[in-house]
């Protein structure tokens, strides 16, 4: 672990606010993986249902045009983290599981806005933003330099990037969970070990998965990953216990933490392939593993509910539920989620999905309950972003973010927590291109970027064109009408917003 070479003045004055202060709530941050804006009962799902989510969307607040602010996993998390666009950074595209950590410890996050007022701070589940200090050099077999500990969390137990890649193993507090002396770990995403099997040349090891495309290097628990991987032993994990280890831990961690305000950062993996979740789910949902998957994700949501009524602490805890960006079926394993979705719509009234430039790539749910303060449940049209996460939270425990850090990051608390229903001006989103949209209440503006119009693999409609492109939102949520031509002045007005925007940059960009 590095030590912190990072001094914000503010963070005395923040954690004595704090004694003066006993009502702030804990606040757990709730993050799905690949969980599409249709694929909960609470926002129109029919062929699946999540109870435990549309109960804490019943006596809460639940948007209806919460965007991420990216439509890949890696620059939509780091932006939640850091309250900075990732398109100004080099380097936020799609992580391998040897990736370098992408926030540096000079870096201000959300970890740092709680830990500054005096909560405990914890990150479990998926993490994808890299770990240690150099990319390709990690030792997974010691402890690791750089780890979340380096950017405000005093707690971690996490995936080191995404269940499809490898290394396929739990670290928890910058060491490998259940780490084997017998079975040394390496990874590498260059090239595989003498004598390891791979998915591509020993297809009839894929006992439980086979892929559709990609995914058929290194094998661990009988599916396909990407990168190799070579040992691991007693430490590698098995996909059907993912959820339940993430649950133990987190549980764990509120329970240790309940006479004290925390801050959790809990990021399921369930909806993101492999989807392989428990026995008890699977073989329940009429859409295959991916509606078992969502089953289980509702189940999780279920089992932290119960613990903070157990624990005594659900009225003064404040829950957000929501996903990094839109859904994909396909996207990797032969897991019969295009055959099985029926007339299931995962993108909601969305156009595209996970990876597009269009709406459905980051048009996510967004939920957010704290009985204490929220006596009563609506639905907000309010147009939100999760860029706002530093900025609204801050305001709520009373932390002044440092001049230069979370640039990007606004206060709408009053939104937030359904006082005012006006939301945001603008929203921006960064498809897989790296492409840009600017999105009003009524109108978006997809920049021209290179590209296919639809993605071979996965079948989405990614929205890239030579051409830019112009959407009346008022007249239908679906993009299905480019009305540049006709609507010049609209769009040259949005593009000038969002030139705007691009060159205004934090002082830890430029």
């Amino acid at each position: 672990m590095s030590p912190r070479n990072i001094l914000f003045p503010c963070l005395g004055l923040a954690a004595s606010a704090v004694a003066q202060d006993e009502q702030r709530p804990n606040v757990i941050f709730l993050m799905a993986d690949d969980l599409g804006y249709g694929d909960l009962s609470c926002y129109g799902a029919t062929r699946v249902s999540t109870p435990n989510v549309d109960s804490i969307a019943r006596n809460g607040i639940r948007f209806t045009d919460c965007h991420a602010v990216a439509s890949t996993s890696t620059p939509s998390r780091y932006s939640v983290l850091t309250g900075e666009y990732c398109f100004r950074r080099t380097g936020t595209d799609i992580a391998a599981g040897n990736a370098g950590m992408i926030i540096k410890p000079e870096q201000y996050t959300l970890a740092d806005v709680f830990q500054s007022a005096g909560y405990r701070t914890a990150a479990i589940g998926k993490w994808h933003l890299g770990l240690g200090s150099e990319s390709g050099k990690q030792d997974w077999n010691a402890e690791l330099d750089w780890t979340p500990r380096d950017i405000g969390f005093d707690y971690h137990y996490l995936m080191a990037a995404t269940a499809d890649r490898v290394p396929c193993v739990f670290i928890e507090q910058g060491k490998v969970e259940n780490h084997d002396p017998s079975a040394p770990i390496f990874v590498s995403y260059n090239q595989n070990f003498d004598g390891e099997p791979t998915g591509k040349n020993n297809p009839e090891l894929l006992t439980k998965l086979k892929a559709s495309h990609g995914h058929d290097m290194s094998i661990v628990n009988g599916i396909g990953r990407i990168g190799f991987m070579k040992g691991g032993g007693k430490a590698l994990w098995r996909d059907e216990d993912l959820a339940d280890s993430m649950i133990v831990k987190s549980i764990k961690f509120m329970a240790e933490n309940k006479e004290r305000p925390f801050f959790m950062y809990l990021c399921t993996n369930d909806i993101h392939v492999p989807r392989y979740p428990a026995d008890r789910f699977r073989g329940k949902s009429p859409m295959g593993l991916r509606g078992d998957a969502i089953l289980q994700f509702d189940y999780t949501v279920g089992r932290i509910a119960a613990a903070l009524d157990s624990l005594g602490i659900a009225d003064n805890t404040l829950l957000v539920i929501t996903s990094d960006n839109g859904p994909v079926l396909d996207d990797g394993y032969q897991d019969q989620a295009a055959e099985l979705v029926g007339d299931h719509k995962p993108a909601g009234p969305w156009r595209g999905g996970k990876y597009s430039a269009f709406e459905a790539g980051t048009a996510v749910p967004f939920i957010v309950n704290w009985p204490a303060r929220i006596k009563e449940g609506k639905v907000s049209d309010a147009l939100v972003s999760l860029i706002d996460n530093i900025g609204t939270f801050a305001a709520l425990v009373g932390v002044e973010v440092p001049l230069g850090q979370a640039y990007d990051s606004k206060n709408y608390l009053s939104t937030w927590l359904g006082d005012d229903e006006k939301g945001r001006d603008f929203v921006v989103e960064m498809a897989q291109a790296r492409g840009l949209s600017y999105r009003t209440k009524d109108w978006k503006y997809i920049e021209p970027m290179n590209g296919s119009p639809v993605q071979r693999l996965t079948g989405i409609e990614t929205g890239y064109s030579p051409v830019p492109q112009l959407y009346n939102l008022a007249d239908s949520k679906f993009e299905g009408v480019n009305v540049y031509e006709s609507h010049q002045a609209v769009a040259n007005q949005l593009r000038e917003e969002l030139e705007e925007l691009r060159l205004m940059k934090s002082s830890k960009s430029q």
